[in-house]
């Protein structure tokens, strides 16, 4: 791409701004930290086999999930930034067992929820992972940030977004009007504009789900997945089944060619495993900006009135018409039910 024809972030993000409302340009700061802490854990990714930053940290979060090096190094190269960028009152991380209250930050605006490093578990097999951020406004800025401040329904989303570590590092996000890509050029470390209105397709040929828990998805999914499987020319069935085992490789691939990302309940997770404020919000947010949809079988995402900080929802996420086949199975089985 000629150098003469690219956007950056910052550039993109100044000629967006009377978009959204934020006159005093707090976005922009916050944008500009989270940029600067995902050019450092970029870093720390591809020197990670040269370095002894793969492995085990010998510690577990607050899901009893083991955690690993390079996990705990980008929860606090996020946190700081955060800290610094004189907008955040409260950081919220998939890592961290409470809410982290900014010193000498009390009455600022924002909260920000992430998930440092998805798809942790893949580091040392050399697989794609990312960071995942949602962006709140805090209800009553005049009065001390409370953990009140940070269960807020995923609809008040004011950003969100993902970087993916992969092949190339992007950053794919929405302020709510509408969703754009940046890939970051090494040669001047800047992220610029490459995947301009990402728009998912109405329809997929991609089904994302960890079939090894087939056995103890409830009858619905079973159904759908069954369905997915079939030969039938006129609905370009059977689908290919992709499944990465991050949420952010699947969910990235979904978003550009169109597919369906599921995660049911399940016996050993009965309310489905990922977390409704560090994974479901924002990607709910982003998918629904970019013509999909994402739900829990029960209600829309964004609708989710949150209870706790670590929070988990069952997800069916992706291309609009996809979704609604889905909800079909899992509707009918209940009106079956309700008729018994």
């Amino acid at each position: 791409m000629p150098y003469s024809g690219l956007i950056t972030l910052e550039q993109f993000i100044v000629d967006q701004q009377s978009l959204y409302k934020d006159a005093g340009g707090s976005l922009s700061k916050i944008f500009r930290s989270l940029e600067l802490a995902a050019k450092m854990v970029n870093r720390d990714v591809r020197k990670a086999g040269l370095v002894d930053i793969l492995g085990n940290q010998g510690s577990t979060n607050v899901q009893g999930e083991e955690q690993k090096k390079l996990d705990v190094i980008a929860n606090d190269i996020f946190i700081q930034a955060l800290s610094r960028s004189g907008e955040v009152s409260v950081v919220l991380s998939e890592e961290n067992d409470d809410a982290y209250f900014v010193p000498g930050a009390e009455n600022e605006k924002y909260v920000v929820a992430i998930d440092p490093l998805d798809g942790s578990s893949n580091i040392d097999v050399n697989a794609s992972i990312g960071t995942i951020f949602s962006i709140y406004r805090r209800p009553n800025p005049q009065r001390d940030a409370s953990t009140e401040d940070c269960l807020q329904k995923g609809k008040h989303q004011v950003a969100a977004g993902y970087f993916i570590y992969g092949s190339s590092t992007m950053l794919v996000y929405t302020t709510g009007v509408g969703v754009n890509g940046f890939t970051l050029d090494d040669n001047i470390q800047e992220f610029c504009l490459s995947h301009p209105n990402i728009e998912i397709p109405e329809d997929g040929k991609i089904y994302s789900v960890n079939e090894g828990n087939l056995a103890s998805f409830p009858e619905p999914y079973q159904q759908y997945l069954a369905y997915c499987k079939e030969k039938d020319k006129a609905t370009f069935r059977p689908y290919s089944a992709r499944y990465i085992g991050s949420l952010i490789a699947d969910f990235h691939r979904n978003l550009l060619k169109g597919g369906v990302f599921l995660y049911p309940p399940t016996q050993s997770a009965p309310k489905g495993k990922l977390r409704l404020m560090y994974e479901c919000n924002p990607m709910a947010f982003l998918v629904e900006q970019a013509g999909g949809a994402a739900h829990t079988g029960e209600e829309r995402i964004l609708q989710v009135a949150p209870s706790e900080l670590h929070q988990r929802v069952p997800v069916i996420m992706g291309s609009k018409n996809m979704v609604q086949k889905v909800l079909e199975f899992v509707e009918q089985s209940s009106l079956t039910t309700a008729n018994l």
